[in-house]
């Protein structure tokens, strides 16, 4: 047995990914959530509900989340990359990222993305409108929280293709690869910032992404995938030193990022973008970004790597939480819109409702296959 399919074996044992993975959906969850009761009115212009009850420190707790959580998902789909390559053929291989990506999304845009209109209008006590505008190709915001799905496709065939050639890549230990992260995401970062404006967006029917974050998502999926490669994960964890320092001085890129959003909301009247705002913006930024990744992976190595049964029926629900979880957050959210209650009773009872009924609904899903599966059999 060669090294990679030892490897492979091994990450069928990893509990702790699988966790993480389901962690991070639910930061997704409550990251969305949040776009609902945040003060600074940055959401209210296309989220699907933008009640007028708003928390400060929920627009924070969101920046957090933003740094972190989309750069993990990518970590972690890198890791997998290569057992999944390992056990099938190139062909078989693309067939099943289609099945897996491709077609959950195309059904996921042409229900859930008008859904999500019709809910934004209902909610916000609009007319609703012709047909034809309900679909992401006529919507402004195109795909919505569905653009990581293709973006991560793309990012698997780019991947395979690489993989398939005969050149010879160097390996680059994870340590040094962390250095290129840091320099090659700042440099892009930075340069895209100018030449586009900042957060600019690309929206297409296929592809929606952030123009100066796609690098650096793909080199998170990259060091995931080289990771698995040079066996990061297999044996136990190190001793706690690095991680320990790491808790210790996390909070400081964290904090300056924070500061650097918020900026503009403190001075206002004497604000531009200026090379050296942007330098702060994408250093601090990709500081946390490393740090808190970090941290996320070394927490869940250390003290998530048991399987119960909660945490096994909450991994396999997780991807499908993932596709519906900001309709769900939109029908409780308008539920929740004029029931009297104060944002710091809402806001938390958003979290709950919408997990909650994310995860029964995807479980009726699955029960519904398996009946309808076992009812064609018989």
């Amino acid at each position: 047995m060669n090294t990679e399919a030892s490897n492979a074996n091994k990450a069928t044992r990893l509990h702790w990914l699988d966790n993480l993975r389901t962690f991070t959906i639910f930061l997704v969850v409550l990251y969305h959530v949040g776009g609902v009761y945040e003060a600074a009115g940055l959401w209210g212009s296309f989220w699907i509900v933008d009640d007028p009850s708003t928390i400060t420190w929920v627009g924070i707790i969101g920046i957090i989340f933003d740094i972190m959580v989309m750069p993990t998902m990518f970590f972690i789909a890198g890791y997998l990359i290569s057992p999944s390559l390992n056990s099938k053929t190139p062909l078989a291989f693309l067939k099943s990222k289609i099945r897996r990506l491709l077609l959950p999304w195309l059904l996921a845009v042409l229900t859930l993305i008008p859904l999500y209109k019709v809910i934004f209008l209902y909610s916000r006590g609009l007319p609703q409108e012709v047909w034809t505008n309900y679909f992401h190709f006529n919507n402004p915001n195109s795909q919505n929280w569905l653009w990581f799905l293709p973006v991560l496709f793309l990012f698997n065939v780019i991947y395979l293709l690489f993989s398939s050639t005969k050149f010879k890549r160097p390996v680059i230990p994870v340590k040094s690869w962390l250095w290129v992260v840091l320099f090659i995401g700042f440099v892009y970062s930075y340069s895209i910032g100018g030449w586009l404006g900042m957060r600019s967006w690309t929206l297409t029917p296929l592809l929606d992404f952030e123009n100066e974050r796609l690098l650096i998502y793909f080199m998170a999926f990259l060091l995931g995938a080289g990771s698995f490669k040079q066996g990061l994960f297999t044996n136990n964890p190190p001793k706690k030193l690095l991680y320990n320092i790491t808790n210790g001085i996390a909070w400081i890129p964290v904090t300056l990022h924070i500061f650097a959003r918020l900026y503009p909301f403190f001075y206002p009247e004497n604000f531009s973008t200026t090379p050296m705002y942007r330098s702060i913006w994408w250093l601090s930024f990709d500081l946390s970004l490393l740090a808190m990744m970090y941290l996320m992976l070394g927490t869940f190595w250390r003290y998530f790597n048991k399987p119960s049964k909660l945490w096994v029926q909450l991994n396999q629900n997780s991807y499908g939480v993932y596709i519906i979880h900001v309709i769900m957050i939109g029908i409780f959210g308008t539920l929740l819109l004029n029931s009297g209650f104060p944002a710091l009773v809402k806001y938390p009872a958003l979290i709950v409702l919408t997990y909650t009924f994310s995860n029964l609904a995807v479980m009726g899903y699955h029960q519904a296959r398996k009946w309808v599966s076992g009812k064609n059999y018989g």
